[in-house]
């Protein structure tokens, strides 16, 4: 077993900093948790339940979480335009992370 020191190291180059990097952000975190609780859930839903996101947040973090492949984005073409989403199966694996947190947050609750 080898002894490793801080100095030779780089939290840059770790799968922990390549997760924050996904999931970091004020609202990213609250959409994959709505999307894994409520499976499809269109835009406005999504806003109604999360609450003091605006619009634009909203829409600028889910195309954020799009582009990483964790929330998949599905256009319907009818008037009024209808737009749903839900989680890719690279978004569902962070199922557990997300589970494991809930889970904390009930048992360290004050």
């Amino acid at each position: 077993m080898s002894n490793r020191c801080i100095s030779d190291e780089c939290l840059s180059t770790t799968g922990f900093s390549y997760t924050l990097s996904l999931i970091n952000g004020k609202y990213k975190m609250t959409i994959l948790y709505t999307l894994m609780e409520f499976g499809t859930v269109r835009f406005n839903e999504m806003k109604k339940y999360i609450g003091g996101i605006s619009y634009k947040t909203l829409s600028l973090t889910l195309k954020e979480l799009e582009g990483d492949g964790l929330v998949h984005r599905e256009e319907y073409p009818q008037i009024p335009p209808k737009v749903e989403y839900s989680l890719t199966e690279r978004g569902r694996s962070l199922i557990p992370i997300l589970d494991m947190m809930c889970d904390w947050g009930d048992k360290n609750r004050i």
